[in-house]
């Protein structure tokens, strides 16, 4: 709901503040006062253009700002949210225009774009303008309101659930077939490839290991006759080593009494004799396992050979990312033997929720073609009390591939001259937003919305002009039908027929004024006796007469 709209420095606009009430407000006053303008600056917080030349003053900026209340408005505050925007049981919107031309939003106070702004503005009011593009020509409006009719929210909540689980199923069925064909494409080659690696047979650290014998047969001869000498110097020489520390053991061990310190060294003496007797017992071992084999050395460079060609042919080094390379290519092969199991498996999933989705959207398609009727008969009603005798209103529901809002598509079809004493059979039903004028979509959208209104969140809704060409009877039983509509939905109108002024429940008076020898809109809401006077001079003039006046003060009292 709009609380309230304040307006400063705006074309001949100083400074106004227009406080709303949550039901039907009327704005009225004479052509040329302002009341456009004041449409003009409501439209900027609405996301319209800005244009510098608004500016009353080009010293300082031009600002316009709309309070709205939206505790109950849960699409809101989930906008909100998701832009990072304050969320409060209030809103305000404000839009600037600065002396440099330039115009920025805010939504509490936070800046947005221009493209936030809108979508927001769009849940807040709904703007009738003469030859504006309205919402009654756009399909998603049309669906929404057959289905609010026919209670289907909760019944669509569900069939958007599981077609949505329809669409993922179906976009993983599609994924699957892709990488089947990729697959299939890779598999030749991939199955080589693995041969190859598994025929070579490779285990872990393999290369590195051969490389490593390698170099001890290809060094074996040299290896072994160090060996052998380090053996003949430690125990087969002339003097060997071990033999000369176990004499020299025995010669300290005489008098090992006489000196302290005499036991540990030939403890030292003793040690170090028997760490040489098992130093050349694991020289002699070793050297007796060591041996030139040409034979071996061959058959391992013809190894090492075929793994330097797998490793440089993958890119890789070592034999452990060999062997990880041969897994991978092995899962690969595995996964072709697999996927067509799964793209089955996918292809049931996806045709059970296909299934289930249709089913349940045959519902909601019987359910809106059982209202289609009701809603053409009662509206078609409206339209002659609101000055179309010879408009017919028609609900075209064609079936469609399954898509998120069931299998219908949904056309509102107008027919503004239907010949007289036909029943809708002139066959010039065409789609509203090619053929209906700007007042004819205005109240014709007033009587769908007043039968919906009970039952769609629809925001503020505001009508300019929607009394073009009509006036008497015509334009009372648009005031009717506005009084209730108002009493479930806020709703602001500017007219110009008394019929509609008098129902208001809150009147505005758009004037002009000289202030400082300058010309300037302001606006202000009357009292009942103003109200009378007001709408006695819509009906009879400047100067209402008598029966002017009796005549409005009825207006206001029924």
């Amino acid at each position: 709901m709009l609380q309230q709209l304040t307006i400063q420095n705006y074309v001949i606009i100083e400074e106004l503040e227009i406080n709303f009430s949550s039901k039907l407000n009327i704005i009225t006053g004479e052509t040329g006062a302002g009341k456009s303008i004041i449409m003009g600056a409501l439209g900027l917080i609405l996301g319209e253009r800005a244009e510098t030349s608004a500016l009353v003053y080009k010293n300082k900026k031009s600002v316009v700002e709309g309070l709205f209340e939206i505790k109950s408005k849960k699409k809101i505050k989930k906008f909100l949210v998701e832009n990072e925007l304050d969320s409060n049981d209030e809103l305000i919107i404000r839009r600037e225009i600065g002396i440099n031309g330039k115009s920025r939003a805010f939504i509490n106070d936070s800046p947005v774009t221009l493209d936030q702004l809108q979508r927001l503005s769009a849940m807040l009011v709904d703007l009738h303008q003469q030859f504006d593009s309205l919402q009654l020509g756009e399909s998603d409006f049309q669906r929404e309101v057959l289905d609010a009719l026919a209670g289907h929210s909760e019944i669509l909540n569900q069939f958007r659930h599981i077609y949505l689980q329809w669409q993922q199923a179906g976009k993983e069925y599609d994924e699957l077939k892709t990488q089947k064909q990729q697959f299939d494409k890779e598999a030749d080659y991939n199955r080589f490839q693995f041969n190859e690696l598994e025929e070579a047979g490779f285990k872990e650290n393999e290369l590195e290991e051969i490389d490593s014998n390698l170099k001890l047969l290809n060094n074996a001869e040299g290896i072994k006759t160090v060996l052998s000498k380090i053996y003949f110097d430690l125990k087969e020489s002339e003097t060997p080593l071990v033999q000369q520390l176990k004499i020299l053991y025995n010669q300290l061990l005489a008098y090992s009494s006489f000196h302290p310190d005499m036991a540990a060294l030939i403890q030292r003496i003793q040690s170090a004799q028997i760490e040489l007797q098992d130093t050349a017992d694991e020289v002699e071992r070793i050297s007796s396992h060591i041996y030139f084999d040409p034979e071996k050395i061959q058959q391992l460079n013809e190894r090492l050979s075929i793994g330097y060609k797998l490793l440089k042919k993958h890119g890789v080094k070592t034999t452990n990312e060999l062997l990880g390379i041969q897994k991978q290519l092995g899962e690969k092969l595995q996964a072709v033997f697999q996927i067509d199991e799964a793209i089955q498996n996918k292809e049931k999933e996806t045709n059970k929720y296909f299934t289930e989705a249709l089913k349940i959207a045959e519902k909601i398609s019987d359910g809106r073609k059982k209202h289609a009727k009701p809603l053409e008969d009662k509206v078609n009603k409206l339209l002659v009390q609101v000055g179309m005798p010879n408009a017919r209103f028609k609900v075209e529901i064609k079936p469609v591939d399954l898509i998120f809002s069931g299998c219908d598509a949904i056309e509102f079809l107008f027919d503004a001259n239907l010949p007289t004493g036909e029943k809708g059979k002139s066959g010039q039903f065409q789609p509203i937003r090619k053929v209906a004028s700007g007042g004819e979509l205005s109240r014709l959208m007033l009587c769908i919305k007043s039968l919906v209104a009970q039952s769609m969140d629809l925001p503020t809704l505001i009508f300019d002009e929607i009394d073009s060409g009509i006036s008497g009877e015509a334009a009372r039983q648009v005031g009717v039908i506005m009084k209730e509509l108002a009493a479930k939905r806020q709703v602001i109108c500017i007219t110009h027929q008394p019929q509609i002024a008098g129902k208001a429940d809150a009147h505005f008076l758009v004037y002009k004024e000289i202030v400082k020898n300058s010309v300037k809109t302001n606006i202000r809401i009357l009292t009942a006796e103003e109200r009378i006077t007001v709408i006695a001079k819509m009906l009879s003039g400047e100067k209402p007469t008598a029966a002017a006046l009796e005549n409005a003060r009825e207006m206001v009292r029924n």
